[in-house]
């Protein structure tokens, strides 16, 4: 398995260490007094310093429209809701609330979207078989 690798700005490291390490549960990893980087869900972000990703609602998913662009990673389903349940816990404003789209379809996947502190905007999607339903058609 290759691990993907993806470096993008935030205003504070205090407050990303909060949000992707407190919050979502990501793992801390090397870090300076400009960046650091986190385990997020078995992948590698490095998070600077620096003006955040710019982004719109203009990618139409379903009756949605969601943030472009926008990063995030597929759980298996009960890893899903435990995080789900978490965020939800936690108060957290959601862009798309945890739900349910594409049902008894190909690619069937519960997904929620948020922003992290600064404004990225992240989606996490759930699958029965995140490998094998990832690319299904």
């Amino acid at each position: 398995m290759s691990i993907f690798h993806l470096a993008f700005n935030v205003g504070d490291l205090d407050g990303a260490r909060r949000f992707y390490g407190d919050l979502l549960g990501c793992r801390e990893g090397r870090s300076t007094d400009t960046w650091v980087d986190f385990d997020f869900f078995g992948h590698q972000i490095s998070l600077h310093l620096g003006e955040p990703f710019a982004h719109r609602p203009t990618g139409r998913v379903g009756d949605h429209m969601v943030p472009m662009p926008h990063f995030g990673v597929l759980l298996g389903l009960s890893e899903w809701r435990l995080l789900a349940d978490r965020l939800e816990a936690a108060g957290t404003d959601f862009v798309i609330a945890p739900t349910i789209r594409f049902e008894g379809e190909p690619g069937e996947q519960a997904t929620m979207f948020l922003l992290d502190p600064f404004g990225n905007p992240i989606e996490v999607k759930g699958m029965r078989d995140p490998a094998g339903s990832a690319f299904a058609t």
